[in-house]
């Protein structure tokens, strides 16, 4: 499987979510600033993610995305499929002096690969980040005018 660049940006942007956006919803330029993805690009992608119930947006002021579940509910596997429309993507079957591999071992592969994918939630990204120092972004009070 090749990861590209829009299934990577939705890993990173669900990813941001649930680091940062501990119950607040966040803009998407402020996703898109910290994990330097352009917002509009990212736009499309969160369309996608939203489609898929793994989202939700608000509108207007104080507007943003979260997530629509806990992180620990969300599997790697959930995001692929929400982006890619299906979880594993091989490109073509090997042809000529690579078919000495049994075309079964794929089907085994994909499998395997299939079991990881769901077994890794996004509260497991959150989790290996803060132990390797990520810092998360700081939370401002919410401001109240009268």
């Amino acid at each position: 499987m090749r990861a590209t660049h829009q299934l990577k940006y939705a890993i990173y942007g669900v990813f941001d979510l649930a680091y940062h956006g501990t119950r607040r919803t966040i803009p998407i330029q402020e996703i898109g600033e910290r994990q330097g993805i352009p917002a509009r690009y990212l736009e499309q992608i969160f369309q996608r993610l939203r489609r898929a119930g793994l989202v939700t947006s608000k509108r207007g002021p104080g507007g943003g995305y979260a997530l629509a579940r806990p992180s620990e509910e969300i599997s790697l596997a959930d995001v692929i499929v929400a982006v890619q429309g299906v979880l594993i993507s091989r490109s073509v079957e090997p042809e000529g002096e690579a078919r000495e591999c049994p075309s079964f071992v794929w089907g085994l592969l994909d499998a395997d690969f299939e079991v990881v994918l769901r077994s890794r939630t996004i509260a497991d990204l959150c989790r290996e980040a803060a132990r390797r120092g990520v810092d998360r972004a700081a939370v401002e009070p919410a401001m109240y005018q009268i």
